[in-house]
């Protein structure tokens, strides 16, 4: 028989892998997702959306800049701080709030939206993180996703890094999250319809190198895989991502522009 798996142990690892380094000088980057996923989720003024594992705030922004009334939630509370920092430079209001998407502190039906960009696919019990959504989510609501496909940059990525540092034994890949059919299993009989749009988001980096060198330093992630290496494997790791990055650039030999494929997912609740 398998040993049950310890989540909370993955998840206090989770977290201090997110608050190395700086997601923010990544996240920042990917802010036309959250507003993508906003548009895509038609977002109305005064409805009540809740961002999980909102990291530096994409969707939370995108909502707020749209007249919701916005709670953002992450276990990790530097990460909210950031947000934090890029709502008041815009003057929106926003309730930060630390929460972990599986045990999440609110009323069922308490809002009419619930988003997530490139978050709760890396909770470790996804049955559980999804079942919150769908209960914090009014009958009716929309429950509002963006989430890396398993061949995307991101996917694949993840995969380098686990042939060096390997994940946590029986925890499905968080790229689970980019096939339409787990989605469609994880939500079930609560939805009442699913709208799928394959996108593509492009990392815009000068090269390979630089890529790399920006996720090793501010990806937490990346960053913790390296930490954990002695110096040549860390080398061959580094090499390894220059070449996935290098065979999936469009830009030629001057500069890096590498798609990565995601899901921009829509759940209407029943």
């Amino acid at each position: 028989m398998n040993a049950p798996i310890d989540f909370a142990a993955i998840k206090t690892r989770q977290q201090g892998a997110w608050a190395s380094g700086d997601y923010a000088v990544i996240g920042t980057t990917l802010q036309i997702v959250g507003e993508q996923l906003a548009e895509a989720c038609d977002l109305r003024w005064d409805e009540r959306v809740l961002d999980v594992a909102a990291g530096n705030g994409n969707a939370t922004l995108a909502a707020a800049r749209r007249g919701c009334m916005v709670t953002s939630s992450d276990y990790v509370g530097r990460l909210l701080e950031r947000g934090a920092e890029r709502a008041r430079a815009e003057g929106l209001q926003v309730d930060f709030q630390v929460a972990d998407v599986e045990a999440l502190p609110f009323d069922a039906g308490q809002f009419d939206a619930v988003l997530s960009t490139f978050g709760v696919m890396f909770a470790p019990d996804q049955p559980r993180a999804a079942a919150e959504m769908a209960r914090v989510c009014r009958p009716g609501g929309r429950i509002g996703l963006a989430n890396w496909t398993p061949d995307s940059l991101v996917g694949r990525m993840f995969k380098v890094l686990g042939r060096h540092v390997p994940p946590p034994v029986g925890v499905s890949p968080p790229s689970l999250w980019g096939v339409e059919s787990h989605v469609a299993s994880l939500f079930g009989e609560r939805a009442a319809r699913i709208q799928v749009t394959p996108r593509d988001f492009h990392f815009r980096y000068r090269s390979a190198a630089h890529f790399v060198d920006v996720f090793r330093q501010w990806y937490g992630p990346v960053h913790k895989a390296f930490a954990a290496l002695p110096a040549e494997q860390a080398a061959v790791l580094a090499q390894e991502l220059a070449a996935l990055l290098d065979g999936l650039n469009t830009a030629g030999p001057a500069s890096l522009v590498v798609p990565s494929a995601y899901l921009e997912i829509v759940v209407t609740l029943r």
